[in-house]
């Protein structure tokens, strides 16, 4: 047969240990950092055994979330009846001001219509004290955590911000992604700083990072309230952390386009350039310069890029997790002059690559390999032949880490065989002080112990 006749059969590929984590996990993270809500997810009943158990395992705390159970008669005639049960057993046994409904994988593939179901259920409890009730599509086959974290983030948003409010406002929005409660921490005690009124969504601070309590609370005190919520058309400027993040999924495009609230979408705050910007922003909003506190940690970090330099220019890192993530550690290691010379994620946004060859203009592209949709099968394979001095990224790559026998930083979600992964602070200038000297510090410890002679000083 003639080549030209010839049909190419579309390559298909296995996914071994996925990059990425299912959408719904994402999902359930949102509707804990709003206050007294509890996730439910329609869907079988080991969807939410999974996300609760690597939830739990990451953050330590406790974390319920609810589920319709499906059974196969479920699957087969509809789970409507499942979730009016699943709804109602919430409301008896956790007294929730909000519902968040996630659809699993088997609820979206026989075509769940779930707005059908929730409208039903409020017509057919009308005067009865309902909780607002939130769904959002989030079939696991399709997009990743992070799709489903910024996809909730829209939908409460969609669900709760009726009205433009006519009244003058200072106040800003802070939608700030998926970090690390310590992170939220931080980024809430800067806007302070700036003398901002704010409305962070979401902010599971507290919820996913509580103190020790007296007795077990079944929803964890915290979180944005739904007044919060509400009223986050009333507001001068959104500012949204996530490059990577699609239109259709921006909780600050739709306020933009529906209420003409201003939209400033910046990458993650991590390393001198982008965390710059940041407060570059704030100053704008709050017309105050930016506090002598934090002028002061910048320039402890740069001295500290300094006094560093000698260990860690021209070391090659791989860097992995989720997009906007990556990113930031990326250019942060940019600016340190670590070659990051694997950058992968098991997102498919299709803009990594442009971010990542646009900031690192310095570097060959053809030092640089950019993968995106990966796996860690695929990584493992790339990194064994680079040869690279460390690694960079969740607890998922410590394998590959244990098997090039190099340092492992881990940062980000999840974070499974460390304690502390919702302490880590990766965002601002105090934040990358915290990256700078773990990653150098483990630089010089991997050196000292394979060291012939043992040497105490550097």
């Amino acid at each position: 047969m003639n080549n030209d006749n010839k049909t190419k059969e579309k390559e298909i590929k296995a996914t071994i240990n996925a990059c990425k984590l299912c959408s719904p996990l994402g999902a359930s993270i949102v509707f804990r950092g709003v206050k007294n809500a509890m996730p439910l997810i329609h869907g079988g009943q080991g969807c939410s055994t999974y996300i609760r158990r690597y939830i739990i395992s990451h953050f330590k705390e406790p974390m319920d979330i609810a589920s319709s159970s499906f059974t196969e008669e479920a699957t087969v005639f509809g789970g409507e009846s499942n979730l009016i049960t699943g709804i109602e057993n919430v409301i008896k046994q956790y007294n929730p001001e909000l519902i968040g409904i996630a659809t699993s994988c088997l609820s979206e593939t026989i075509g769940e219509d779930i707005s059908l179901y929730v409208n039903k259920y409020l017509r057919n409890n009308i005067g009865k004290d309902n909780p607002k009730i939130v769904h959002v599509a989030t079939p696991s086959y399709s997009g990743t955590h992070i799709d489903g974290f910024h996809k909730s983030v829209k939908a409460i948003i969609e669900t709760l911000v009726k009205e433009k409010i006519n009244t003058k406002s200072k106040k800003i929005n802070i939608l700030p992604g998926f970090l690390s409660p310590a992170d939220l921490r931080y980024i809430k005690e800067v806007l302070e700083d700036f003398d901002l009124s704010f409305t962070m969504l979401p902010d599971y601070s507290e919820t996913l990072d509580a103190p020790i309590w007296d007795e077990y609370k079944k929803i964890p005190e915290g979180g944005t309230s739904i007044d919060q919520i509400e009223t986050m058309n009333n507001s001068v400027a959104t500012i949204e952390f996530g490059k990577t993040i699609s239109n259709e999924f921006s909780g600050a495009f739709f306020l933009e386009e529906k209420f003409g609230i201003k939209r400033f979408n910046l990458g993650f705050p991590i390393g001198i350039k982008e965390t710059d910007q940041f407060f570059n922003i704030l100053e704008k909003l709050s017309g105050l310069s930016t506090p002598n506190k934090h002028k002061l940690v910048r320039g402890r970090l740069i001295d500290s890029y300094v006094d560093g330099h000698k260990y860690l220019f021209g070391k090659k890192a791989v860097v992995y997790g989720e997009e906007d993530l990556v990113i930031g550690i990326t250019n942060f290691l940019f600016e340190i002059g670590i070659i990051p010379i694997i950058v992968a994620s098991g997102g498919n946004s299709g803009k990594l690559k442009d971010f990542i060859q646009n900031n690192g203009a310095y570097i060959s592209n053809n030092e640089i390999n950019i993968l995106n949709g990966v796996d860690f099968s695929e990584i493992e394979e790339i990194a064994f032949n680079l040869k690279p001095d460390l690694i960079i990224g969740n607890s998922k790559g410590y394998k590959i880490a244990r098997k090039l026998n190099i340092p492992h930083i881990r940062v980000g979600f999840p974070i499974h065989d460390r304690i502390g992964g919702q302490r880590i602070l990766h965002v601002g200038y105090n934040g990358t002080q915290n990256l700078f000297d773990s990653i150098t510090n483990a630089l010089i410890e991997y050196k000292q112990e394979n060291s012939p002679v043992g040497y105490s000083y550097i």
